[in-house]
């Protein structure tokens, strides 16, 4: 309990840094439906939000050593919150895509900044404990953000402001901050030719998640207004999604630390093929009937990504976890630019529950590489493998921050030095 009251305001922070993202988030494409833009803009949300992502993760740690982590955190905090009400001023796509992508870069940046601060206060005994409470701060504030769009109409501005003041409430734990100023952010580096030579299978399927979580993640609530749900359901949906990810992770965890992992994977990605295949072909569900079938989909696409570094960090070398970690990241951030736009081509061009179809495809391939490559190499002993652990569920806001966080990191560095 004290070492969790010892970071209690950077949690807050964070908290509020992802409130502010879920929030924000949702209401994009349900503001952008109503106001009239088309299915291929609000795809480009979602690869504008991937970029800035990906480049905030490579480009922060270099502002931050010029400048410090306070400045840094402030400046991208507020940047984030003139995003908003950027878009709240100027409703039109061509404005709102750039500016999602400097909403991804400061939020990825924001994050990394409070995960090494947590980072800092964490010790050998503590990590594993403060990085499982960080996990479902996170993931608690993110379901809050998207469930306030429940309480009021996404067509006023109040919840451009909402999440404005979030973002700049997100300043307040880290400017207070008694804690010493931590060591420079960690920076993903992608070796891809290493990581292929680790583990093939890793590097596909964390594409292909991408493109799947990706494409659900940012077109999801589309598909829902499309079919004639109301904003509250949608954010319920989503919101369980994301949930259903958390918890199913737990039993995934247990049975992948004891079987093939390849196999475990196979297994979800079919579950998520039947499950939005039929949410793709067949129709006439009541209400409560999608949000259900979609939560489960969610449930089986969120519970992939620690499923596949587990896989990849039982090939790793010792003490590269953390260049695995990031290489991976960096991987999926590509997937999640190729996703959205091509579903929202093929929902414009045919009908809304097409984002399944592309869902679907990256299911299909994703099983018949990793089956080929069971047949190529034999499984990892239960004994050599690393332990399972349950990341962020959506992976869309991990950080290469978040891997120093993760016991592996520390463990493998260990091993490392042994």
């Amino acid at each position: 309990m004290s070492s969790v009251l010892s970071i209690a305001a950077l949690l807050t922070g964070s908290a509020l840094l992802l409130m502010a993202g879920g929030l924000h988030g949702l209401l994009l494409p349900v503001r952008g439906l109503a106001e009239g833009f088309s299915d291929a803009s609000l795809g480009l949300l979602g690869a504008g939000w991937a970029a800035g992502y990906v480049a905030g993760c490579l480009a922060v740690p270099v502002i931050v050593k010029r400048v410090g982590h306070i400045r840094s955190f402030g400046v991208l905090a507020s940047l984030a919150a003139i995003a908003v009400l950027l878009n709240l001023l100027f409703m039109r796509p061509e404005v709102w895509i750039p500016l999602r992508a400097v909403s991804g870069f400061c939020f990825a940046g924001a994050a990394m900044i409070v995960e090494s601060w947590l980072n800092e206060r964490a010790t050998n005994q503590t990590r594993g404990r403060i990085f499982g409470i960080y996990t479902m701060i996170n993931l608690g504030a993110t379901t809050i953000g998207q469930m306030l769009l429940t309480l009021g109409d996404p067509a006023g501005f109040a919840f451009f402001v909402i999440g404005s003041i979030i973002y700049s409430l997100s300043l307040l734990p880290t400017a207070l901050s008694t804690a010493a100023t931590p060591a420079p952010l960690t920076q993903a580096r992608l070796d891809l030719r290493q990581l292929w030579r680790n583990s093939p299978v890793a590097v596909v399927a964390i594409l292909l998640v991408g493109v799947s979580n990706g494409t659900f993640g940012t077109l999801g609530a589309v598909y829902g207004r499309r079919i004639g749900l109301e904003v509250s359901d949608i954010a319920i949906m989503m919101s369980l999604a994301l949930l259903f990810g958390a918890v199913i992770q737990v039993p995934v965890g247990l049975i992948s630390d004891r079987v093939d992992r390849r196999g475990v994977l196979v297994g979800m990605a079919v579950a998520a093929m039947s499950i939005g295949t039929t949410l793709a072909f067949a129709g006439g569900f009541g209400p409560w009937t999608v949000i259900m079938l979609v939560s489960a989909f969610g449930g089986m696409i969120y519970s992939m990504y620690p499923v596949i570094l587990a896989h990849a960090s039982d090939h790793a070398a010792p003490g590269d976890f953390l260049k695995t970690s990031g290489g991976l990241l960096l991987i999926f951030g590509a997937g999640t630019m190729i996703g959205p736009p091509a579903a929202s081509l093929l929902m414009a061009a045919t009908y809304p529950a097409a984002l399944f179809h592309v869902t679907a495809a990256a299911h299909v391939l994703m099983v018949a590489f990793t089956v080929w490559r069971m047949t190529q190499r034999r499984p990892v002993d239960t004994e050599d493998k690393s332990e399972f652990v349950p990341v962020i569920s959506t992976a869309r806001y991990a950080t290469p921050e978040s891997a120093v966080l993760d016991p592996r990191a520390e463990e493998a560095q260990e091993e490392d030095a042994a």
